[in-house]
């Protein structure tokens, strides 16, 4: 790699991963009260991301490294782009809705970034928890994996990402067909789709080690009224994946964020579902659910974790903690954790800890 090629990357990468960091934190905190202090905060955190990507453009990139100029250029302009969406929101006719449009940006330059995992250290980090960016062993046997090997990796199935009623899935890069691997289905919120929130999830699929599906809705929404058109379209996911992976059967979690997490309770607690695990966030919950949708049997014992914030201004806590007790009276086994700094956004810093749940609990026999 010639030196002014090492100098462009040298240059841009950092100033992409600052910014995408930066919009992690305006998704972890936005609510429409902390708007204003969060563009504050990262106001400054892209201004060095424009002129590393306009040197990037200026500079002729040797043929074969065309690749690599494609990926994080594309990866820059989305970050840009997503950032720009941020801090001008406040100028909006309706501020809070410009900034979670502008969040969608995140996502793309997640995709574009990704296949420079394999060959760049920094990106390599970024895209495992937090936990696990200094175990030089783990990154060194990741970069050595073949970027070409079949059947691993982020695929989009049924379209392109975010196809309404197709899904997203990532394997990890060195599964194995002889052991059994967890499945995390996420399901994503009322004005999202599958391809974004697949990268809500991904590091933590990265780290540990589980198959991770990210389904699109049918329709605008999870059909929460007529909950078997999702349900029907998610078991045709699961068997077509089950049909090409080894699938560990006593690790299904299906979680979701809002509309995703209220679906979570829709039909995670009916008679069929194949999930062993849920964990509604920032989900709706009302007590009729108990007594027209949800199955006894299938309810007792049942490992729910619930998440929700303190803050949330479009489901009131509330509505969780009365979730939490409905389930406790009918027998399931809650785990309720509701943040005082959560409004209603996603909360990725709590993925950690309901994934040691899942992967932990052990599930007895029901009486």
């Amino acid at each position: 790699m010639s030196e002014p090629a090492v100098d462009t990357i040298a240059r841009l990468v950092p100033a992409i991963l600052k910014a995408l960091y930066a919009i992690e934190f305006a998704g972890r905190h936005l609510s429409p009260q902390t708007l204003p202090r969060l563009i504050e905060a990262i106001g400054q955190r892209g201004s060095d991301l424009a002129p590393a990507l306009e040197q990037s453009r200026a500079f002729d990139w040797p043929g074969r490294l065309a690749p690599a100029r494609d990926c994080l250029e594309r990866a820059a302009a989305e970050t840009m782009q997503s950032l720009s969406g941020l801090l001008s929101a406040p100028q909006a006719d309706q501020p809070i809705v410009a900034a979670y449009r502008a969040m969608r940006g995140y996502a793309r330059a997640c995709e574009a970034l990704y296949p420079m995992a394999p060959h760049l250290r920094p990106v390599n980090q970024f895209f495992l928890e937090k936990s696990a960016r200094d175990d030089t062993a783990r990154i060194d046997r990741l970069a050595a994996i073949d970027p070409a090997t079949p059947d691993v990796g982020v695929m989009h199935v049924g379209g392109s990402a975010g196809t309404r009623g197709g899904f997203s899935l990532y394997v990890p890069e060195d599964y194995e067909p002889a052991r059994a691997w967890p499945l995390v289905a996420a399901l994503h919120g009322g004005s999202g789709n599958g391809g974004a929130f697949l990268w809500s999830w991904l590091r933590e699929a990265r780290t540990r080690g589980f198959v991770l599906l990210a389904p699109t809705a049918s329709g605008q929404t999870w059909s929460l009224t007529e909950p078997d058109l999702d349900a029907d379209n998610i078991n045709r996911m699961l068997a077509e994946i089950g049909s090409r992976w080894n699938l560990d059967a006593t690790r299904r979690l299906m979680t979701g964020m809002s509309d995703g997490g209220t679906y979570t309770y829709v039909w995670g607690l009916a008679a069929g579902c194949p999930f062993t695990h849920l964990a509604p966030i920032a989900a709706a919950f009302h007590p009729m659910l108990m007594m027209t949708m949800a199955d006894a049997d299938r309810v007792h014992r049942l490992p729910i974790h619930i998440v929700h914030g303190a803050l949330d201004w479009m489901f009131s806590a509330r509505t969780a903690r009365v979730a939490e007790q409905a389930l406790i009276q009918a027998g399931a086994d809650v785990v309720y954790r509701e943040i005082a700094d959560l409004s209603h956004t996603y909360p990725r810093d709590e993925n950690g800890a309901i994934l040691d749940w899942f992967l932990t609990y052990t599930i007895g026999p029901k009486f």
